[in-house]
């Protein structure tokens, strides 16, 4: 039986990580057709319907304005996934040139590594308000700063699987025949850390939407009119008492997707280790 077929089956082995999967491939389905299954348009006011309760018609109610809540959800769902995905791969993306350079070139290590304890220094929360700060509150600006935060964690990890495969006997003997540094990165340290990596991604993933909806809710993230969960929690919070539904919706949602992401991370993490096969 192929290592594959051996993780697939480790993984369905856990109720609770398939029941991750399903939730996360159903948002995802959502965000990619969220234009076909919302019912209204998430943007059209109706001054005739405003802060209506959960209805046949509006199952989710209406807002201060008349927009469905429901459709701006399902909107919402395709700007805070691709705020997950996109934060988690700039933290991908640099952490893992700045591990593989760190573990593998001794004399950039302490210069890169002083400058992730830097990164480290500071709360994440407190980080990625900052880079709002200094580019300005916008979703993409969002973006960049959640992706900034997990830098220093995609960095030390990759430098550690790093500098364990850079001793083996093939790095080595790859060095002696002359194999080029960029080469044996590519084809022979970062294989190794794909599985990590698939952990730690995914759970970056729950991380990153998480935070972009805080820095929503601040004003620090997406604008309106745009139907971003954490924005549409800020700008609800203000009819709370009146019009509950406002903020019951897109906070539940967020919770839905951070327990998916949780649970199929940990159902990732228990099939990949070579130990459970």
């Amino acid at each position: 039986m192929s290592y594959g077929a051996k993780t697939w089956r480790q993984f369905k082995k856990s109720r609770s990580a398939v029941i991750g999967l399903v939730v996360v491939a159903f948002l995802l389905f959502v965000a990619l057709f969220a234009n076909r299954v919302a019912p209204y348009d998430p943007l059209k006011v109706n001054y005739d319907k405003l802060m209506h309760p959960p209805s046949r018609e509006h199952i989710m109610g209406t807002d201060w304005i008349g927009r469905d809540v429901l459709s701006r959800m399902i909107a919402g769902s395709r700007l805070s996934l691709s705020v997950g995905f996109i934060s988690v791969g700039i933290g991908l993306v640099c952490g893992t040139i700045l591990g593989l350079a760190a573990a593998f070139y001794r004399k950039l290590d302490n210069v890169i590594m002083r400058f992730i304890d830097i990164l480290m220094a500071f709360p994440s929360t407190l980080l990625c308000i900052a880079v709002v700060a200094m580019l300005g509150p916008s979703l993409q600006n969002a973006m960049i700063a959640v992706g900034v935060t997990g830098i220093p964690g995609y960095t030390r990890m990759v430098r550690g699987t790093a500098l364990s495969v850079r001793s083996t006997d093939y790095v080595e003997a790859a060095r002696a025949i002359g194999v080029r540094d960029l080469r044996i990165m590519i084809r022979h340290m970062f294989p190794n850390m794909l599985a990590p990596l698939l952990v730690m991604i995914t759970f970056g993933l729950a991380s990153a939407v998480l935070s972009a909806a805080g820095l929503s809710f601040l004003g620090l993230g997406a604008q309106p009119p745009e139907p971003e969960w954490g924005l549409m929690i800020s700008e609800g919070r203000h009819y709370m008492l009146k019009a509950p539904w406002l903020v019951l919706g897109p906070g539940i949602i967020v919770t839905i997707l951070i327990l998916g992401v949780n649970l199929l991370g940990d159902g990732m993490r228990d099939a990949l280790d070579p130990r459970l096969h």
